[in-house]
């Protein structure tokens, strides 16, 4: 199981400096709400931070933050803004037991293949620490495939995706909200929002 789709990543190794300038609008809309579930100064790790804006603000409300991104390039870029060292990690090479209180996927898991992702958060349960919380964004359809870029795309419904965190692991808690928004393409469009919480 690889975890990402080549193609995908070869295209942000490319792309970096726009895609990163990009997200320049500011933070991801869930993150505020997100971090009200968290004790103050808890560890969180984000798996591909991009350009390192959310990073820079879940810092700022005095949370200890991890950024990684798989893409080499943008791991730079994010560096360049944070003053500070980001991993370059793919999210199959995630391999931590219990060390974080939040991990926080952002538009990231949405290019994990289909038949990768219950694998994938099968890693995340493992890396949370006993009532830790994950949020993540994924834009929905309800059938796989790949963008104007050639990028792929897990594009799942809401019954799917309940249906890849239930069958990765147990959750205490698990909330999804549907909404419509855009992208990297300009085009707008369905997204999900879920948040799971490891039992303690």
């Amino acid at each position: 199981m690889s975890g990402y789709d080549p193609a995908t990543l070869a295209f942000y190794e490319s792309e970096a400096p726009v895609y990163t300038a990009s997200g320049s609008g500011g933070v991801s809309r869930h993150i505020p709400d997100f971090l009200t579930r968290l004790s103050p100064a808890s560890r969180i790790l984000e798996l591909g931070c991009g350009g390192g804006i959310d990073a820079a603000y879940m810092a700022g409300q005095g949370h200890d933050v991890t950024p990684t991104d798989g893409c080499a390039a943008i791991a730079a870029q994010a560096k360049a803004r944070l003053g500070r060292l980001v991993h370059v990690m793919r999210f199959d090479e995630l391999n931590a037991e219990g060390e974080f209180d939040a991990i926080v996927a952002s538009a990231s898991l949405l290019h994990v293949p289909r038949d990768d992702l219950c694998h994938i958060l099968q890693l995340i349960w493992a890396a949370l620490k006993p009532g830790g919380w994950h949020l993540a964004t994924y834009k929905g359809g309800g059938s796989e495939g790949r963008d104007g870029f050639g990028r792929y795309f897990n594009y799942p419904d809401r019954e799917q995706l309940i249906r890849f965190y239930q069958a990765a692991a147990l959750w205490n808690e698990l909330d999804v909200v549907e909404g419509i928004g855009g992208g990297y393409d300009g085009k707008q469009g369905p997204w999900l929002r879920i948040v799971v919480q490891k039992p303690f």
